[in-house]
Protein backbone atom coordinates (compact mmCIF):
# COMPACT_ATOMS: atom_id res chain seq x y z
CA UNK A 1 0.00 0.00 0.00
CA UNK A 2 1.19 3.31 -1.11
CA UNK A 3 2.10 5.88 1.71
CA UNK A 4 1.42 9.31 1.62
CA UNK A 5 4.46 10.38 4.27
CA UNK A 6 8.25 9.04 4.33
CA UNK A 7 8.45 9.30 8.22
CA UNK A 8 6.40 11.43 11.07
CA UNK A 9 8.48 12.23 13.87
CA UNK A 10 7.36 12.76 17.41
CA UNK A 11 10.02 14.64 20.06
CA UNK A 12 10.39 17.52 22.21
CA UNK A 13 10.67 20.92 20.42
CA UNK A 14 13.45 22.98 21.85
CA UNK A 15 14.60 25.91 20.08
CA UNK A 16 18.42 25.65 19.94
CA UNK A 17 19.86 29.08 20.88
CA UNK A 18 23.95 29.07 19.39
CA UNK A 19 26.09 31.42 20.29
CA UNK A 20 29.89 31.82 20.98
CA UNK A 21 31.56 33.29 23.70
CA UNK A 22 34.37 33.85 26.29
CA UNK A 23 34.43 31.28 29.04
CA UNK A 24 34.92 34.12 30.91
CA UNK A 25 31.08 34.95 29.94
CA UNK A 26 30.35 31.18 31.28
CA UNK A 27 32.07 31.55 34.57
CA UNK A 28 30.20 35.22 35.20
CA UNK A 29 26.90 33.33 34.82
CA UNK A 30 27.43 31.14 37.38
CA UNK A 31 27.50 27.71 35.09
CA UNK A 32 29.83 24.69 35.11
CA UNK A 33 32.18 24.78 31.81
CA UNK A 34 30.79 21.71 29.03
CA UNK A 35 27.79 20.34 31.47
CA UNK A 36 24.53 21.03 30.57
CA UNK A 37 21.97 22.97 32.84
CA UNK A 38 18.62 22.43 33.39
CA UNK A 39 16.78 25.49 34.68
CA UNK A 40 13.75 27.55 34.56
CA UNK A 41 12.70 30.24 32.00
CA UNK A 42 13.48 33.01 34.18
CA UNK A 43 16.99 32.06 34.50
CA UNK A 44 16.80 30.91 30.85
CA UNK A 45 16.06 34.40 29.64
CA UNK A 46 18.50 35.93 31.90
CA UNK A 47 21.39 34.23 30.49
CA UNK A 48 19.89 34.92 26.93
CA UNK A 49 19.57 38.54 27.53
CA UNK A 50 22.96 38.92 27.86
CA UNK A 51 23.68 38.78 24.27
CA UNK A 52 23.03 41.15 21.62
CA UNK A 53 20.16 39.24 19.55
CA UNK A 54 22.70 39.12 16.33
CA UNK A 55 24.96 37.44 17.78
CA UNK A 56 22.74 34.36 18.63
CA UNK A 57 21.29 32.00 15.95
CA UNK A 58 18.06 30.29 16.68
CA UNK A 59 17.25 26.81 15.19
CA UNK A 60 14.97 23.99 15.72
CA UNK A 61 15.92 21.52 17.80
CA UNK A 62 15.57 18.56 19.88
CA UNK A 63 16.72 14.95 19.24
CA UNK A 64 13.90 13.90 16.56
CA UNK A 65 13.14 17.34 15.23
CA UNK A 66 16.45 17.30 13.76
CA UNK A 67 16.10 14.05 12.48
CA UNK A 68 12.73 15.33 10.73
CA UNK A 69 13.87 18.87 9.25
CA UNK A 70 16.86 16.80 7.67
CA UNK A 71 14.82 14.61 5.86
CA UNK A 72 12.21 17.38 5.08
CA UNK A 73 15.42 19.43 3.65
CA UNK A 74 16.81 16.80 1.77
CA UNK A 75 13.63 16.16 0.09
CA UNK A 76 11.56 13.31 1.94
CA UNK A 77 7.89 14.05 2.77
CA UNK A 78 8.23 14.06 6.73
CA UNK A 79 6.32 15.75 9.38
CA UNK A 80 7.10 16.59 13.22
CA UNK A 81 4.56 16.66 16.04
CA UNK A 82 5.86 18.46 19.16
CA UNK A 83 4.26 20.81 21.36
CA UNK A 84 5.59 24.77 21.54
CA UNK A 85 4.42 27.71 24.01
CA UNK A 86 2.07 30.48 22.57
CA UNK A 87 4.94 32.71 22.15
CA UNK A 88 7.40 34.35 19.48
CA UNK A 89 10.15 31.66 19.92
CA UNK A 90 7.12 28.61 19.58
CA UNK A 91 5.99 30.85 16.34
CA UNK A 92 9.74 30.77 14.85
CA UNK A 93 10.01 27.18 15.70
CA UNK A 94 6.46 26.10 14.16
CA UNK A 95 7.57 28.25 10.65
CA UNK A 96 11.23 27.09 10.56
CA UNK A 97 9.69 23.13 10.42
CA UNK A 98 7.66 24.10 7.31
CA UNK A 99 10.10 25.72 6.24
CA UNK A 100 12.36 22.54 6.41
CA UNK A 101 8.61 19.76 5.53
CA UNK A 102 6.29 22.21 3.98
CA UNK A 103 3.82 21.63 6.78
CA UNK A 104 4.21 20.27 10.43
CA UNK A 105 1.91 19.06 13.49
CA UNK A 106 3.27 21.39 16.23
CA UNK A 107 0.77 22.04 18.79
CA UNK A 108 1.07 25.37 21.33
CA UNK A 109 -0.94 25.79 24.70
CA UNK A 110 -0.43 28.46 27.26
CA UNK A 111 0.79 25.80 30.18
CA UNK A 112 4.63 26.79 29.68
CA UNK A 113 6.97 28.89 27.33
CA UNK A 114 8.59 27.26 24.60
CA UNK A 115 11.71 24.75 25.19
CA UNK A 116 14.82 25.86 24.63
CA UNK A 117 18.60 25.18 24.72
CA UNK A 118 21.10 28.18 24.65
CA UNK A 119 24.26 26.84 23.60
CA UNK A 120 27.00 28.85 24.93
CA UNK A 121 30.36 27.77 22.40
CA UNK A 122 33.70 28.43 23.83
CA UNK A 123 35.61 30.44 21.58
CA UNK A 124 38.71 28.94 22.53
CA UNK A 125 37.88 25.53 21.76
CA UNK A 126 34.26 25.27 20.63
CA UNK A 127 33.20 23.03 23.71
CA UNK A 128 29.44 23.71 24.89
CA UNK A 129 27.71 24.51 27.64
CA UNK A 130 23.94 24.10 27.42
CA UNK A 131 21.20 25.72 29.48
CA UNK A 132 17.96 23.83 28.99
CA UNK A 133 14.51 24.69 29.68
CA UNK A 134 12.22 21.92 28.73
CA UNK A 135 9.15 24.64 29.13
CA UNK A 136 6.23 23.46 27.36
CA UNK A 137 7.61 20.51 25.26
CA UNK A 138 7.09 17.57 27.70
CA UNK A 139 3.30 18.80 28.39
CA UNK A 140 1.97 17.63 24.73
CA UNK A 141 -1.71 17.38 24.79
CA UNK A 142 -2.67 14.28 23.05
CA UNK A 143 -1.94 12.41 19.49
CA UNK A 144 -3.35 15.51 17.48
CA UNK A 145 -2.62 15.28 14.00
CA UNK A 146 -0.77 11.96 14.59
CA UNK A 147 -3.96 10.23 14.19
CA UNK A 148 -4.14 10.66 10.78
CA UNK A 149 -0.27 11.28 9.42
CA UNK A 150 0.95 7.69 11.31
CA UNK A 151 -1.36 5.19 9.57
CA UNK A 152 -0.24 6.90 6.03
CA UNK A 153 3.10 6.87 6.80
CA UNK A 154 5.81 4.40 5.90
CA UNK A 155 8.33 5.17 9.28
CA UNK A 156 7.38 6.39 12.82
CA UNK A 157 10.16 7.95 14.36
CA UNK A 158 10.69 8.79 17.82
CA UNK A 159 13.53 8.60 20.75
CA UNK A 160 14.61 7.56 23.99
CA UNK A 161 14.09 11.30 25.64
CA UNK A 162 10.11 11.00 24.59
CA UNK A 163 9.57 8.05 26.96
CA UNK A 164 11.25 9.57 30.04
CA UNK A 165 8.38 11.51 31.85
CA UNK A 166 5.38 14.05 31.30
CA UNK A 167 2.44 13.83 28.84
CA UNK A 168 4.44 13.09 26.21
CA UNK A 169 5.22 9.82 27.22
CA UNK A 170 1.98 9.18 27.03
CA UNK A 171 1.27 10.24 23.95
CA UNK A 172 4.17 8.29 22.52
CA UNK A 173 3.50 5.24 23.76
CA UNK A 174 0.17 5.44 22.48
CA UNK A 175 1.39 6.60 19.09
CA UNK A 176 3.70 3.28 18.66
CA UNK A 177 0.87 1.35 19.52
CA UNK A 178 -0.82 3.11 16.40
CA UNK A 179 1.81 2.76 14.34
CA UNK A 180 1.79 -1.08 14.58
CA UNK A 181 -1.65 -1.17 14.63
CA UNK A 182 -1.63 0.47 11.27
CA UNK A 183 1.43 -1.12 9.82
CA UNK A 184 3.91 1.79 10.26
CA UNK A 185 7.25 0.76 11.04
CA UNK A 186 8.04 2.00 14.51
CA UNK A 187 12.18 3.77 14.33
CA UNK A 188 13.35 4.18 18.29
CA UNK A 189 16.47 6.56 18.64
CA UNK A 190 17.70 5.14 22.04
CA UNK A 191 19.41 8.83 21.98
CA UNK A 192 21.37 8.47 25.21
CA UNK A 193 22.78 5.98 27.72
CA UNK A 194 20.89 8.51 30.34
CA UNK A 195 18.16 6.96 28.78
CA UNK A 196 18.88 3.78 29.64
CA UNK A 197 20.22 3.59 32.97
CA UNK A 198 16.77 5.94 33.97
CA UNK A 199 13.99 3.61 32.37
CA UNK A 200 16.40 0.64 30.95
CA UNK A 201 13.47 -1.83 32.01
CA UNK A 202 10.93 -0.23 30.06
CA UNK A 203 12.57 0.96 27.04
CA UNK A 204 13.95 -2.98 26.57
CA UNK A 205 9.96 -3.90 26.47
CA UNK A 206 8.97 -1.40 24.25
CA UNK A 207 12.24 -1.79 21.62
CA UNK A 208 11.42 -5.83 22.12
CA UNK A 209 7.55 -5.23 21.72
CA UNK A 210 7.44 -2.45 19.10
CA UNK A 211 10.56 -1.86 17.28
CA UNK A 212 11.21 -2.16 13.52
CA UNK A 213 14.29 0.04 13.60
CA UNK A 214 16.67 0.80 16.23
CA UNK A 215 19.61 3.28 16.33
CA UNK A 216 21.79 3.33 18.53
CA UNK A 217 25.46 4.28 19.57
CA UNK A 218 27.94 1.79 21.25
CA UNK A 219 27.80 2.98 24.94
CA UNK A 220 23.74 2.96 24.71
CA UNK A 221 24.08 -0.90 22.92
CA UNK A 222 26.37 -1.57 25.97
CA UNK A 223 23.82 -0.09 28.25
CA UNK A 224 20.87 -2.22 26.53
CA UNK A 225 22.53 -5.25 26.11
CA UNK A 226 23.71 -5.77 29.95
CA UNK A 227 27.68 -4.88 28.76
CA UNK A 228 28.16 -7.18 25.71
CA UNK A 229 30.76 -5.70 23.27
CA UNK A 230 28.26 -3.04 21.14
CA UNK A 231 29.28 -5.20 17.96
CA UNK A 232 27.51 -8.49 19.54
CA UNK A 233 24.61 -6.49 20.56
CA UNK A 234 23.19 -6.41 17.23
CA UNK A 235 22.91 -10.08 16.80
CA UNK A 236 20.95 -10.32 20.48
CA UNK A 237 18.81 -7.78 19.61
CA UNK A 238 18.13 -9.26 15.89
CA UNK A 239 16.03 -11.91 17.35
CA UNK A 240 12.92 -8.84 17.81
CA UNK A 241 14.30 -5.97 15.70
CA UNK A 242 14.17 -6.38 11.83
CA UNK A 243 16.49 -3.43 11.32
CA UNK A 244 19.73 -2.32 13.73
CA UNK A 245 22.10 0.77 13.39
CA UNK A 246 25.02 0.87 15.76
CA UNK A 247 27.57 3.61 15.61
CA UNK A 248 30.74 3.39 16.21
CA UNK A 249 32.62 6.90 16.23
CA UNK A 250 35.46 6.62 14.94
CA UNK A 251 35.32 3.22 13.53
CA UNK A 252 32.19 4.35 11.21
CA UNK A 253 28.83 1.78 11.57
CA UNK A 254 27.24 -1.34 11.61
CA UNK A 255 24.08 -2.20 10.54
CA UNK A 256 21.61 -5.13 10.35
CA UNK A 257 18.93 -4.88 7.72
CA UNK A 258 16.87 -7.77 6.89
CA UNK A 259 19.18 -10.50 7.58
CA UNK A 260 21.88 -8.71 6.01
CA UNK A 261 24.93 -6.67 7.83
CA UNK A 262 27.03 -3.68 6.47
CA UNK A 263 29.92 -2.18 8.20
CA UNK A 264 29.87 1.44 6.83
CA UNK A 265 33.07 3.75 7.11
CA UNK A 266 33.18 7.48 8.58
CA UNK A 267 32.92 9.96 6.32
CA UNK A 268 36.50 12.20 7.44
CA UNK A 269 35.89 15.71 8.07
CA UNK A 270 37.18 18.41 10.06
CA UNK A 271 34.99 18.46 13.27
CA UNK A 272 33.72 21.60 13.97
CA UNK A 273 30.68 20.72 16.04
CA UNK A 274 29.55 17.19 16.61
CA UNK A 275 26.00 17.79 18.54
CA UNK A 276 22.94 16.56 15.96
CA UNK A 277 25.79 13.78 14.39
CA UNK A 278 23.59 10.83 15.56
CA UNK A 279 20.33 12.66 14.17
CA UNK A 280 21.78 13.66 11.41
CA UNK A 281 22.72 9.86 10.58
CA UNK A 282 19.26 8.82 11.57
CA UNK A 283 17.70 11.05 8.66
CA UNK A 284 19.74 10.04 5.67
CA UNK A 285 18.88 6.42 7.00
CA UNK A 286 15.38 6.59 7.07
CA UNK A 287 15.45 8.53 3.92
CA UNK A 288 17.22 6.18 2.21
CA UNK A 289 15.11 2.80 3.43
CA UNK A 290 11.78 4.64 3.02
CA UNK A 291 13.16 4.40 -0.93
CA UNK A 292 13.68 0.93 -0.60
CA UNK A 293 17.63 0.88 -0.56
CA UNK A 294 19.81 -1.69 1.57
CA UNK A 295 21.47 -1.23 4.44
CA UNK A 296 24.64 -0.40 3.23
CA UNK A 297 23.34 2.26 0.73
CA UNK A 298 21.32 4.05 3.67
CA UNK A 299 24.18 3.49 6.08
CA UNK A 300 26.44 5.49 3.38
CA UNK A 301 23.69 8.28 3.14
CA UNK A 302 23.53 8.38 6.84
CA UNK A 303 27.30 8.56 7.45
CA UNK A 304 27.88 11.55 4.53
CA UNK A 305 24.70 13.43 6.01
CA UNK A 306 26.53 13.17 9.44
CA UNK A 307 29.62 14.39 8.50
CA UNK A 308 28.19 17.42 6.92
CA UNK A 309 26.39 18.21 9.69
CA UNK A 310 29.74 18.05 12.25
CA UNK A 311 31.68 20.05 9.44
CA UNK A 312 29.24 23.10 10.57
CA UNK A 313 27.80 25.10 13.60
CA UNK A 314 24.64 23.77 14.75
CA UNK A 315 22.55 20.42 14.60
CA UNK A 316 20.79 20.71 11.05
CA UNK A 317 21.97 20.75 7.44
CA UNK A 318 20.42 24.16 6.31
CA UNK A 319 21.82 23.82 2.87
CA UNK A 320 18.88 21.89 0.85
CA UNK A 321 20.69 21.96 -1.89
CA UNK A 322 24.29 20.63 -0.43
CA UNK A 323 21.81 17.63 1.21
CA UNK A 324 20.33 16.71 -2.42
CA UNK A 325 23.32 16.44 -3.83
CA UNK A 326 24.49 14.19 -1.06
CA UNK A 327 21.58 11.72 -1.88
CA UNK A 328 22.20 12.20 -5.57
CA UNK A 329 25.98 11.03 -5.35
CA UNK A 330 24.62 8.17 -3.10
CA UNK A 331 21.59 7.02 -5.46
CA UNK A 332 24.57 6.92 -8.15
CA UNK A 333 26.76 4.73 -6.05
CA UNK A 334 26.63 1.15 -7.34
Amino acid sequence: MSRKYDVIGLGNALLDSLVTTDDQVVSALGFDRGLMHVVDHGPWMDAYGRFPSEEVSLQTGGSAANTIAALGLMGGNARFRGHVGRDDMGSLYAKQMENACGGHAITAGDEDATGKCLSLVSKEDAERTMLTHLGAAPLMPGLGALQELIPNAQVFHVTGYAFLGGAIKDVAIEAIKLAKASGTKVSIDVADPFVVSTIKEELTGLLEEYADIVFMNSEEAKAVCDGIPAEEAIDRLSETVSTIVVKLGAKGSRVRHQGETADIRVERVEAVDTTGAGDSYASGFLYGITRGWNGAKAGELGSRIAAMTVSQMGAVVRDADALREAVQAVEASV
